[in-house]
């Protein structure tokens, strides 16, 4: 029988979003989840965030890549043909000539047509071609990214910080997950209020009374990885102008956390 203490210290609620319990273990899940209110609480946040890490980041299909490269030849009418009366034999054959060379213009100019935009498709293809392939590259990279996280917030050895705001940004809140043995910090800063453009949110470790810069916070994510710094014994976390500061400015203090 599973109770509160080994379902936070060993992982087992991650291993229940990633469906890896039996129907046994998911049973004795849920009913804890009803009976606890904290428990269902901390099991919300823990939900949001792997909703976040796999949802975020969205990237554009690049567009479809057309199906044909060259169009359908549509059936050109027939010439009318018409009676040539047999009254001389050099203009009959001058004639034939002469359309014989009005076809053959016309054809030329269909053939340099078709060949312009077959082209024109080629140089389609090649450009949805490069532009996919970049859409993969980066995919990759982001499917790294949140392997990375994923696996390090599932790890048992992983303990979660919660950073509340304080009276300057009171709806501000931030989750941390902090692994000591593998020495990685990844915040959710999904409830961080946004900023203007000339400020930045910017994290700091308190070491024995000194502030280490851990890393300007991210605009663009609300997963990310933060600078681990050996024996901090509290996370902080400051607006400073855009672009991140040298020294925190600590009248300008939002949100902390103790660690120790």
């Amino acid at each position: 029988m599973m109770d509160k203490k080994t379902l936070l210290e060993n992982g087992i609620l991650e291993q229940y979003l990633l469906g890896e319990l039996n129907a046994d273990q998911c049973t004795q899940i849920e009913k804890m989840l009803v009976s606890d209110a904290e428990l269902k609480a901390h099991f919300d946040e823990l939900e949001e965030a792997f909703e976040t890490i796999g949802l975020e980041n969205a990237v554009t299909p690049p567009a479809l890549v057309k199906s044909k490269l060259l169009k359908d030849i549509k059936t050109q009418e027939s010439p009318k043909v018409v009676t040539l009366k047999k009254t001389n034999n050099t203009k009959f054959y001058f004639g034939i000539a002469a359309s014989v060379a009005g076809l053959l213009m016309i054809g030329s100019f269909w053939m340099y047509s078709q060949l312009n935009d077959v082209k024109e498709q080629l140089q389609i293809v090649e450009m949805n071609n490069t532009e996919l392939n970049s859409t993969i590259e980066v995919l990759n990279v982001k499917l790294k990214e949140n392997n990375a996280s994923f696996n390090a917030i599932v790890n048992p050895d992983t303990e979660q910080y919660i950073l509340k705001g304080n009276a300057s940004l009171p709806e501000a809140k931030v989750v941390s997950y902090v692994n000591h043995k593998s020495k990685s910090v990844i915040i959710n800063t999904e409830r961080l209020p946004e900023l203007d453009a000339e400020h930045d949110y910017q994290m700091w470790a308190d070491v024995e009374g000194v502030m280490i810069d851990m890393g300007v916070i991210s605009k663009d994510k609300t997963i990310m990885t933060m600078a681990y710094i050996d024996d901090a014994e509290s996370l902080n976390i400051t607006i400073e102008p855009a672009g991140g500061n040298d020294h925190p400015t600590v009248e300008r203090l939002v949100t902390n956390v103790y660690l120790r």
